[in-house]
């Protein structure tokens, strides 16, 4: 895609190459190899043999991100102990990843994915309008991987609110048994 698509949200590249990027359910998830906080890297094949959740959010410590990271924080025990993956990902920098964490003392790895590039293969970076001004940005949407890699579960549009932890923790759970 050109520098002049990527920055205009309208543009008809951009639209196609967003659409046809949307993952569905039984698809493997996209490879990636991205910087998380605390200057670790985090890759798809870390996750071999595990089930994972991996949610998208918009941008660090804005309400509804809080919100949501607050509430996979208020869960992240249940996760480890059932051995799932937990990881939330923006195109926020390292950086602020460290200090949205540290202020909020979250208890869960906030992946840097600043390039878009798996914003983008997961469909996830959208067109949105606000007081009719569009612009591109993250639509919240979680993802339950299962030990494969495979997609078994797409929440997509999530509303920042408390309980989306718990249900993706049960769906976990659920998926081949528990």
């Amino acid at each position: 895609m050109n520098a002049s698509a990527s920055n205009d949200p309208s543009s008809a590249a951009n639209r196609e190459n967003n659409a046809s990027a949307a993952i569905e359910v039984g698809a493997p998830f996209p490879d990636f190899d991205l910087p998380r906080d605390g200057g670790e890297r985090v890759r798809l094949s870390d996750l071999a043999g595990r089930k994972a959740v991996i949610y998208f959010y918009p941008k660090d410590d804005t309400k509804g991100c809080t919100v949501q990271a607050e509430d996979f924080t208020a869960q992240a025990d249940d996760f480890s102990a059932a051995n799932i993956a937990l990881y939330g990902v923006s195109k926020d920098s390292v950086a602020k990843h460290d200090k949205f964490i540290a202020k909020r003392e979250l208890r869960l790895p906030l992946l840097s994915d600043e390039e878009s590039d798996l914003c983008e293969r997961c469909g996830v970076w959208v067109q949105k309008s606000m007081y009719g001004k569009k612009y591109m940005g993250i639509e919240r949407t979680t993802f339950l991987i299962d030990e494969q890699g495979v997609v078994r579960q797409i929440w997509r549009k999530v509303k920042a609110s408390a309980g989306h932890a718990q249900a993706t923790l049960e769906a976990a759970k659920a998926l081949n048994g528990g």
